[in-house]
């Protein structure tokens, strides 16, 4: 999904690379990037693009939705919490997340093994409490079918101070992402040849057709029905990519 992931702060670190079994990988490299953004490979006006950075809100009002059964949250776009560069060599796990949010739990296997970067880079942050509070910024209804979350800022171009290649991506065919799929949102390869994944991510509620751009690192066991009840509340403004109407925040994460 071309989910573009607009940095204009320094990206401090970069995975290397640590033996396993198609590819290997060693930990994060600090690199310096240019002052701009880079910029992403072109996009086809069915993918969705990330908004332009925003002001961050300071208030937000959240109602309860009976068709979702979302509670009032009290999340809001903030600046994220400020964290280190994972272990490169953590150990390599399947793991179980679950995002505690204020429209229930969704819950999903993590592939530690077919996808370690994202998931040792994912378990940092979700254990750091970075994706504590934060709102789910944008659904889209037509052509794609999706959730987008893990961006503090609720902007469409917050993440954390490092960045990691893409690993685990599916064939170049129809329906690629799958209902269920989770994947990591990015702004395609940076002018080093480096990937852009951060900490922004997707959740897949009915079968989509992507380039295959973006690294799948888990799949939905439990709450997809939360996902598809708020895509069926649409966006806010109408239209079929944008903010949605029904708000839906993780309040908090759990890995085992």
């Amino acid at each position: 999904m071309g989910v573009k992931v607009n940095r204009n702060k320094k990206q401090i670190a970069q995975f290397a690379t640590m033996a396993i079994v198609a590819f290997s990988v060693s930990g994060f490299f600090s690199v310096a990037s240019s002052s701009a953004a880079p910029t992403p490979a072109p996009r086809t006006n069915s993918e969705p693009t990330r908004a332009p950075k925003t002001t961050l809100a300071t208030t937000r009002t959240s109602t309860l939705t009976s068709s979702t059964a979302c509670a009032p949250t009290n999340a809001v776009a903030h600046n994220p919490m400020k964290v280190g560069t994972p272990d490169g060599g953590a150990v390599q796990v399947d793991r179980i997340f679950t995002l505690n949010t204020n429209c229930g739990q969704i819950v999903f296997k993590a592939f530690g093994r077919s996808a370690p970067l994202t998931v040792i880079a994912m378990t940092w942050l979700a254990k750091a409490g970075y994706l504590n509070h934060s709102l789910c910024h944008r659904v889209t209804t037509s052509g794609i079918y999706v959730l987008q979350c893990g961006d503090p800022t609720a902007s469409g171009s917050g993440g954390p101070p490092f960045q990691y290649n893409d690993e685990n991506l599916p064939a170049d065919s129809a329906n690629n992402y799958p209902a269920g799929t989770i994947a990591m949102a990015n702004s395609g390869l940076d002018a080093s040849g480096h990937g852009t994944n951060g900490s922004q991510f997707f959740i897949v509620y009915k079968d989509t057709t992507l380039p295959p751009s973006y690294s799948i690192w888990g799949v939905v066991t439990k709450g997809l029905d939360i996902v598809k009840k708020v895509a069926a509340a649409g966006v806010i403004g109408g239209g079929s990519d944008g903010k949605p109407s029904t708000t839906i925040a993780i309040e908090s994460v759990t890995v085992k």
